[in-house]
């Protein structure tokens, strides 16, 4: 049913779109930032004609648009002011219902050198295309400090925080995760994991898209994209109704730059050190009206870790408890690689083609040593040893086609968008048990072959109603399939392997398809206010079922289904923002989302490569659902930007892991994922960037939060009961970076993470830093540096502790990321012209 609405609404759209006259709505304005157009009367001239204006802004470097240039209209012969305007997000701008005669167009903005054009002559329902306005950057003196204009380290937009990446030093051949643990309200562990005020139930998107790339392993991933093809990454913590719903903490979305200029280029960089190396490539190629972009990245990694792990499991009431300590040693290697291709062709005037196909490759093993001592009161066992050999293995493909219409004089689009998504999933370990003289004595494996694959197809349409009024809705259909293959295997010191009775084994193939529509609305309102309401309806169909017990390979007694009913959530959002004074803004935001579960959650594979620490998947999830409530508010106080925000956040069917007693393995814990209950989040985030002198600023970053949560656990004697933990959880960080003459700059960075807050315990602080310096050649086309991480200490240890009445877990796992490394850069080829590209992409939010 959901199938043949979503084709419904498809075809409504194309209808309604095409059923329009293209000039016959003006686009809508923004009250003008500039004290001139706002405090001068527009003469009444503006208004008595049909004629139009327009034009595009960009940087005289050819390199970006200006977003949000001021437009001015003079009459040449009185010098009058008629008409004012706010150049969009794509540098774009109009001026509509402009009686007949000669007249002076001023663009303006901060940190850049007004240009007017002049002798603009319109005729009686004229459309003037004055195409590219190029503005050149000024340099202005606050005080006894000279800032050069250039766009700011974080932009504060009504329904997002932006985070202009570019310039970052200590990144150079670093990746993703070195930009994310600076952007304001994101937080990563010494793992790679991310979250977002608190919360790790994030979407990340890359140029407004989801990939399979990112389904499996997270904070791998983002190890695969180089941080010096990042160009921007916005925080968009209350998604507008266009976004798809998941993800209940919010939305990271990752830009990656592309180059519109004519000509052909390759900029290589790397570095290689102590504990990674890598090799990025960024080329392009652009000869009329195609567009070429290939980027890739290669990485590897090898690094040693160890851990210790002290757990106590109590059997029953008055029952002897059971101790063991374990030790293990272990040593990763890894090699992770990324290619994308890109391809943009100008169809006609108003219409474009995008294309691309993104790979991503991850070939990750560990091999680990484990010693286990079990003893009790009643009895010590002898020593556990056993060598395990894990392998993590994904290889993955995204291929997408988008198409835009653009309608000649408005602003006013139509986009369809479609994207297939497959990833390849293995993960496998093969252990030895070795007996006291340290020979092996059996061996086993656990064999899991998974799959995650999606279609998209999606349709979007805006329009303006007035000068006031932005209008915008659309559908989209995804097709889910996640499976998962697993078996246990066991053999002798020599012999084959056979099926292992004593193990589970099944597979998992489970359906999901997802309907939805949205409506939202921008309103620009007297005073600087802009209002921004949505209301998207998602529709979940599941159809899951599990196979029997595998003979061989075989599935014994058929597929079983698992009945897990459809659900439909209406979700509704809303943003304000308000202009205050000319550098202040406030801003008010809810939405209400949900957390599907991911496919690690709904893998029932039963993982034993640590016998005393099991994990398990549950294919039976609910949906976590959020709702989420900010306020906002940042200023721009001469040499400082502040940002500070408060929220809440309340989640219902809270996804997360919980760990009880095995019932089969003695001195054993198995973590499940589950819906728990619910969980409250209450917090505060204040972000400060200061530019002491035009060379040498200062960013620094303060985050705290209070964290409720509560849920079933299991007692002692296996009963369900329910349990509760809170508490306070703060970091910061401080970052600086130096330009010194003769092509230096130097960059400095140092954080610490506070105390986390888990269902059944919690986990300790760590501290990060690092240092780097980079030398620019003379020619401007390449440099390189020198980056140090962590480097005052070996490592790192990172302790969790987890209590309930089955079990008293110590866990303490030895980082060792001590590292230098040293980075380069080189740019190849030339490019001159330029080409401004209108592009849209699937979920992409104006």
């Amino acid at each position: 049913m959901w199938l043949r609405i979503t084709v419904f609404l498809f075809l409504l759209t194309i209808t309604v779109t095409f059923a329009q006259n293209p000039v016959d709505t003006p686009p809508p304005t923004v009250p003008a930032q500039s004290s001139q157009l706002s405090t001068t009367p527009i003469s009444e001239t503006s208004i008595k004609g049909n004629a139009k204006i327009l034009g595009y802004v960009i940087d005289s470097t050819l390199t970006r648009v200006v977003e949000f240039a001021n437009v001015a209209l003079y009459e040449t012969t009185s010098g009058k002011l008629v008409d004012g305007a706010v150049a969009d997000a794509k540098g774009k701008f109009s001026l509509t219902h402009i009686a007949p005669g000669s007249y002076r167009l001023l663009i303006s903005f901060l940190g850049y050198n007004a240009k007017s054009v002049d002798n603009i002559v319109l005729t009686k329902g004229q459309v003037k295309d004055i195409g590219v306005v190029r503005l050149s950057s000024n340099t202005r003196t606050l005080g006894e400090v000279t800032v050069a204009g250039k766009k700011a380290l974080v932009e504060d937009k009504v329904d997002r925080l932006i985070y202009n990446a570019e310039n970052d030093v200590a990144a150079k051949g670093g990746d993703a995760l070195d930009i994310l643990r600076k952007v304001p309200m994101l937080s990563v562990d010494p793992t790679g994991n991310v979250s977002l005020q608190g919360s790790t139930s994030v979407r990340v998107l890359i140029n407004n898209k989801p990939s399979s790339i990112l389904a499996h392993n997270l904070a791998d991933a983002l190890r695969q994209i180089p941080a010096d093809l990042i160009k921007t990454v916005e925080v968009i913590t209350s998604p507008s109704a266009k976004y798809d719903a998941e993800g209940s903490g919010g939305i990271i979305n990752i830009i990656t730059k592309k180059n519109t200029l004519q000509g052909l280029h390759l900029d290589v960089d790397g570095g290689t050190g102590n504990r990674n190396s890598t090799l990025g490539l960024n080329g392009s190629f652009r000869k009329g009206k195609l567009g070429l972009n290939l980027n890739g990245n290669g990485r590897l990694i090898y690094n040693p870790s160890a851990s210790d792990l002290d757990q106590t499991t109590f059997l029953a009431t008055g029952a002897t408890p059971v101790q063991t300590h374990q030790r293990i040693d272990a040593f990763d290697k890894g090699t992770f690689a990324q290619y994308a291709l890109g391809l943009d062709y100008d169809l006609a005037k108003n219409q474009s083609l995008t294309a691309g196909v993104r790979l991503g490759v991850r070939n990750l093993s560990q091999d680990q040593h484990q010693l286990t001592n079990t003893f009790s009161s009643e009895r010590i066992a002898a020593p556990f040893k056993r060598d395990v050999n894990t392998q993590n293995l994904s290889n993955s493909i995204d291929v997408n086609i988008d198409y835009l219409y653009t309608y000649e004089g408005s602003s006013k689009e139509l986009s369809f968008s479609t994207q297939y998504s497959r990833s390849n999933l293995t993960n496998n370990f093969e252990a030895s048990n070795l007996d006291t003289l340290g020979l092996i004595s059996t061996r086993q494996q656990n064999l899991n072959d998974a799959t995650n694959q999606e279609f998209i197809l999606q349709a979007d349409y805006q329009t303006p109603v007035s000068k006031m009024l932005q209008l915008e809705f659309g559908a989209k259909n995804t097709l889910r399939r996640v499976t998962s293959d697993y078996n246990y295997l066991l053999a002798g010191p020599t012999t084959d392997f056979n099926v292992d009775p004593s193990r589970p084994s099944g597979l998992l193939n489970y359906d999901q398809n997802i309907s939805a529509a949205y409506l939202s609305t921008t309103f620009t309102l007297p005073g600087g206010v802009v209002l921004k309401p949505g209301l998207r309806y998602e529709y979940t169909s599941i159809q899951a079922q599990t196979g029997g017990t595998q003979t061989g390979g075989t599935s014994v007694g058929g597929p079983t289904p698992i009945s897990i009913p459809d659900y439909g959530r209406l979700l509704p959002s809303i943003n304000v923002g308000k202009k205050v004074g000319e550098s202040s803004s406030l801003k008010f935001g809810y939405t209400r989302r949900i957390r599907r579960p991911f496919i690690d959650d709904l893998n029932p594979n039963f993982n034993t490569a640590n016998p005393l620490n099991i994990r398990v998947g549950n294919p039976y999830l609910k949906p976590e659902t959020v709702d989420r409530i900010e306020i906002g508010y940042s200023t721009q106080l001469k040499k400082t930007y502040l940002n500070f925000s408060l929220y809440t956040r309340l989640n219902t069917d809270d996804i997360q892991s919980i760990s009880q007693r095995s019932d089969t393995l003695v001195g054993a814990v198995v973590t499940r994922v589950t819906n728990l209950g619910k969980e409250y989040n209450y917090g505060t985030n204040l972000f400060a960037t200061i530019n002491l002198t035009s060379k040498w600023s200062i960013n620094a970053n303060l985050d705290i939060m209070y964290r409720f949560i509560q849920g079933l656990a299991l007692d002692v004697n296996g009963l369900s009961a329910m349990i509760s933990n809170q508490g306070f959880r703060w970091g910061g960080r401080m970052d600086t970076q130096v330009q010194f003459d003769k092509g230096w700059v130097v960059q400095a960075n140092i954080g610490y993470r506070g105390k986390d807050i888990a269902l059944q315990g919690y986990r300790i602080g760590f501290a990060q830093y690092s240092l780097g310096a980079r030398k620019s050649f003379t020619n401007k086309r390449g440099s390189v540096g020198i980056v140090a991480e962590n480097f005052l200490t070996q490592g790192m240890r990172f302790t969790s502790i987890l209590t309930s009445a089955q079990f008293e877990q110590d866990y303490r796992q030895y980082i060792y990321n001590s590292s230098v490394r040293a980075t380069f850069s080189y740019k190849f080829g030339s490019l001159n012209g330029a080409k401004v590209k209108k592009n849209k992409s699937l979920s992409e939010e104006n």
